[in-house]
């Protein structure tokens, strides 16, 4: 301790060292702040991150350059060139929900289309015995994707049983992400590979190589799986025991979709892509595109939206805000995670004070105190426009639903906040279907029924409530 603080006032004995400090901290001010201003994001998030950073002399340079917000310019071209032979699927034409389609369209590239099937799988038991069952009858090949694949009893399941399917000759290509399956070691599916199945990482980390900014925040969190490019998979559900009640009392409640017909194909090119971005290798394309099979229109109409940190467009977030502006009835919308910006706050007080019947179903305790926290802030504002707040418990809500009027629902892995909208790669579909919009209806209700819904006159103490609330949605334009 002596040596320390000798050291220490040897520092500060030497000569206009306050000078040479001051001048550096505004050096270092000035540096971050174009850096960070030069990212073009929302005021709000700009003024946060430069005052948040400002605090941290020098090591604010190592946050931002870990976790700060980050653009893939140099690699759209690349995303972009997976398209080429392969093709996407058919338009579906003219009807009245022509805007959403068109700014779906314009946003994503990809069309409307229909689906001959789709049906809402509820919770992770269900979702596994499907998925299982149409992986066993792949016949050329099985395409996953997933943000979080543990190698756990249901990871066990699903990796046995796509190595069986790769013994028989079924090309079986599963792409990870590197962060949310950190806990998964590449010997897991060392069987898989012997199989000859393929197995890729996206964003694994890059911390070795100083001159270049680690992929920590930008992770794929889309949950997709294609068979034969006739069965798709999409939603929120992951693979991990955390999600299958059949093993645990706690696992999360959940909402997952598959699907049949031309729908499919969007899927297929969305993983396509990833796959193409995450390997470099483009061989598989022209013979995945002559495995598809041919266009087969259905009855129910559909769109696979995609969106990332590789598009300026936040599709998703777009499609949620316009389809909540469209309604004319209803708004219900079921989220683990709200952390509303700007424009889709001013949607749904908008719907609350225009009478409609606007309700928000979000966890009573979700897995981050900080978001819940965070959440409850919006609460009161919701309220007093009409908006009518639920808190489902005890288990852990994870279902990611927007469902408007009797016809529109949106559903897949997009939660309502900024992470999802600007940083991870997402996917979800806009289904214009009253078959599938009154399943996700009676699912939503049944769901109210165990959720207490949030009075205005509720007790908030200013420590354990209010302050903490206060605090937390400073931070929100960082979640």
């Amino acid at each position: 301790m002596p040596t320390l603080l000798s050291s220490w006032e040897a520092l500060w004995a030497i000569p206009h060292i306050g000078l040479y400090v001051g001048l550096g901290w505004l050096a270092y001010l000035l540096g971050l702040g174009v850096w960070i201003v030069l990212q073009k994001r929302e005021p709000a998030a700009t003024i946060s991150w430069l005052v948040s950073l400002a605090a941290l002399p020098y090591i604010g340079f190592f946050v931002y350059h870990v976790f700060g917000p980050q653009k893939i310019r140099r690699h759209r071209l690349r995303r972009s060139r997976a398209r080429v032979g392969m093709p996407g699927p058919p338009g579906e034409g003219e009807h009245e929900a022509v805007e959403l389609a068109r700014l779906g369209q314009a946003t994503t590239g990809l069309p409307p289309t229909t689906a001959q099937r789709v049906d809402l799988l509820i919770d992770g038991a269900a979702t596994y015995d499907a998925l299982l069952d149409a992986v066993r009858g792949a016949r050329d090949h099985v395409h996953l994707e997933y943000y979080i694949y543990h190698p756990d009893r249901s990871g066990t399941a699903l990796r046995d049983a796509l190595v069986e399917r790769a013994r028989a000759g079924v090309k079986v290509r599963l792409l990870l992400d590197a962060v949310g399956s950190a806990g998964t070691a590449d010997a897991f599916f060392a069987d898989l590979r012997a199989a000859g199945g393929e197995l890729a990482w996206f964003h694994p980390m890059r911390f070795g190589h100083v001159w270049k900014r680690p992929w920590l925040n930008m992770r794929t969190h889309r949950k997709i799986v294609v068979v034969d490019g006739r069965v798709g998979f999409a939603g929120g559900i992951n693979i991990t025991d955390e999600e299958n009640e059949r093993l645990r009392a706690d696992a999360y409640r959940d909402l997952h979709l598959r699907i049949e017909g031309d729908s499919v194909r969007a899927l297929q090119l969305v993983f396509v892509e990833d796959w193409v971005y995450a390997t470099g290798s483009r061989d598989f394309i022209g013979e995945v595109a002559r495995a598809m099979p041919p266009p087969a229109h259905g009855p129910v109409h559909a769109q696979v939206l995609t969106s990332g940190p590789d598009s300026d467009w936040e599709a998703i977030h777009r499609l949620h805000v316009g389809a909540i502006h469209a309604a004319k009835r209803r708004v219900w919308l079921v989220t683990p995670y709200f952390v509303p910006g700007e424009a889709a706050m001013m949607a749904l007080t908008s719907a609350g004070f225009g009478g409609l019947d606007v309700r928000l179903l979000v966890p009573k305790t979700s897995d981050s105190t900080l978001v819940t926290y965070a959440a409850r802030s919006y609460f009161d504002s919701l309220l007093e426009a009409g908006v009518k707040v639920y808190e489902y418990g005890p288990r852990m809500l994870h279902t990611k639903a927007l469902l408007v009027d009797d016809e529109l629902a949106l559903v897949g892995s997009a939660n309502f906040d900024h992470r999802s909208f600007r940083l991870n790669f997402e996917v979800c579909l806009l289904i214009r279907d009253a078959g599938v919009a009154g399943d996700l209806a009676k699912l939503i209700e049944g769901e109210f029924a165990q959720a207490p819904r949030v009075r205005a006159d509720r007790e908030r103490p200013l420590w354990r409530a209010r302050l903490p609330e206060a605090f937390a949605r400073l931070l929100s334009p960082l979640l």
